[in-house]
């Protein structure tokens, strides 16, 4: 089960107006499971995104990319199970056709559907299936329907991920509602598997799309499970304009300020349930860098650590191994690295400095804090004033074993 992470219950997801969804058991891989997520924009929608640096992209996101630069978007579809990568040219044309069947049932262009895929990569998308499906996600729409539509998108996690937020913007409510899905193949160069946050929010097309790339950044591309970037990395921000508020048209503005600050942390919440959730994950560790050049340095020293496996197997173990921290971040890459002033913590316990144990280290102090559920490990490099944060988890013998067992 997560890490300390419990799903909100339904009726704490607020509304967006102006996003309805819906959802079906398409038996797209697995029958009786639900498995397809439509959710239809009201018009004037603006919408933005940003998505996986893996250059092995799924056919989805080429199609996303595309439709994205043509704007006016109306409508999202999701299907799990399959993830629609690594099929070539016909994968591209089951994305499309995908598409065209949307805009069919809502009578709306195919370039105004953004479609997402998420499953076993290489294999085809069940098309058919799919436009069988859609109907019955018509039927569904409602836009009260997070809850199921968080349930919708789910592949290895264990839970369904969500999130909402409300502000005051000029005086008018805004409501931030998000959800996500995310348990292994975690390692964004971008996002996540599938994040999707809608907001009622009037925003200007430009200054959504620098929000939502400020939102990933400090949230979805902090974290990391096991190393890997999927080929389907997806997030998504769409603004209804529906609150009523003067739009927000300066970054420079106070509205600005408040409704990214709202977004990233509904998008952080949903980014950290996603490392709580990681396939067999047992903690949840905190990996604060600072006193870099730049933050690209710490986040490097962050993520050279949180992608060891002989850390995250120490974590696991709750073994006080913590020689293996310093090798990481030894090996991180950091140009001119004086080890002699790096400083390494966990919680309040001081490990390492000058070079190795710190004097005032004891075993027992640090076998203490490995027991814990959630661990924050603090590095300072004492090079500079930058700083970063990687949340990310152990390793147990269940990753493994989930994905050993993935396709079956």
């Amino acid at each position: 089960m997560p890490v300390n992470y419990t799903p909100p219950a339904p009726e704490t997801l607020l509304p967006v107006a102006g996003v309805a969804l819906g959802i079906a058991r398409a038996g797209i891989r697995k029958a009786d499971r639900k498995d397809l997520l439509l959710i239809r924009l009201d018009p004037g929608a603006a919408v933005a995104g940003v998505f996986t640096q893996n250059r092995f992209c799924a056919a989805p996101v080429i199609a996303c990319r595309e439709h994205l630069a043509a704007g006016a978007i109306r409508a999202l579809v999701v299907n799990t199970g399959i993830a629609n990568a690594g099929t070539g040219e016909p994968g591209l044309a089951a994305a499309r056709a995908t598409c065209a069947a949307v805009a069919r049932l809502l009578a709306c262009e195919p370039a105004q559907v953004l479609p997402f895929s998420t499953g076993v990569i290489m294999e085809p998308l069940p098309v058919a299936r799919i436009e069988a499906g859609l109907p019955a996600c018509a039927a569904d729409l409602r836009e009260d329907n997070w809850a199921a539509a968080a349930e919708a998108i789910m592949t290895t996690d264990t839970v369904p991920k969500a999130a909402s937020r409300q502000i005051k913007l000029g005086g008018a409510t805004v409501t931030i509602t998000g959800i996500a899905k995310g348990a292994g193949m975690i390692r964004p160069n971008m996002a996540t598997m599938l994040g999707f946050v809608a907001t009622d929010a009037a925003v200007a097309q430009p200054l959504l799309e620098r929000l939502t790339r400020e939102a990933a950044d400090a949230s979805f591309n902090c974290i990391t499970v096991d190393g890997d970037t999927s080929t389907n990395d997806s997030f998504i921000v769409i603004a209804s304009g529906k609150a009523g508020n003067a739009p927000v048209a300066d970054a420079a503005s106070p509205d600005y300020a408040a409704l990214q600050q709202a977004v990233t942390a509904v998008a952080a919440e949903l980014a950290q349930a996603i490392v709580r959730d990681g396939e067999g994950a047992t903690k949840f560790i905190t990996i604060e860098v600072r006193g870099g050049r730049d933050a690209a340095e710490c986040k490097a020293v962050g993520y050279a650590i949180a992608h060891s496996p002989l850390v995250k197997t120490a974590f696991f173990a709750s073994d006080p191994n913590l020689g293996r921290i310093l090798a990481a971040i030894g090996n991180a890459g950091v140009e001119g690295l004086d080890v002699g002033r790096v400083r390494l913590w966990l919680d309040d316990v001081l490990v390492a400095e000058q070079g190795g144990r710190a004097a005032s280290y004891r075993e027992e102090d640090g076998a203490r804090v490995m027991r814990q559920a959630e661990i924050a490990a603090r590095i300072d490099l004492a090079r500079g004033a930058a700083q970063a944060t990687v949340w990310t988890c152990d390793f147990s013998y269940d990753y493994v074993k989930i994905n050993a067992d993935y396709r079956s």
